[in-house]
């Protein structure tokens, strides 16, 4: 027998996010490291309250790392890493204005979450 939700799981989003639009960090507590997230999840999900994010660090924050997993992302002329292995929801409504948008960069983000999914 299956249980009923207490509450719905999807919820209609509050703003219209594009794939690979890039935001500044909505937590000021991380975002001297962090400054950017970039939304991964495809827009035939925007029904959804949340967007899957990946955070962009700066390079000398994010430390040595695999490229494959954590690809060089170029926002407004700065190198940051996007960490893949970071990938998270965050509200929608937390995505204020996007900053620029990377969809040129498109594959080195889908390889780096390939890589978490697969381990290659």
């Amino acid at each position: 027998m299956l249980a009923a939700f207490p509450a719905p799981i999807c919820v209609r989003g509050e703003s219209r996010v594009a794939q690979y639009d890039v935001f500044a960090n909505p937590s000021s507590s991380a975002a001297e490291g962090i400054p950017y997230v970039v939304v991964i999840q495809s827009d035939l999900l925007n029904a959804l309250a949340t967007r899957m994010t990946m955070p962009l660090a700066a390079l000398g924050f994010a430390g040595k790392v695999p490229i494959a997993l954590c690809p060089v992302i170029t926002v407004k002329g700065k190198r940051l890493h996007a960490l893949a292995h970071f990938a998270a929801p965050l509200p929608a409504k937390s995505l204020r204005r996007a900053v620029g948008n990377v969809a040129a960069q498109s594959s080195a983000l889908i390889s780096a979450i390939d890589a978490v999914l697969s381990g290659i």
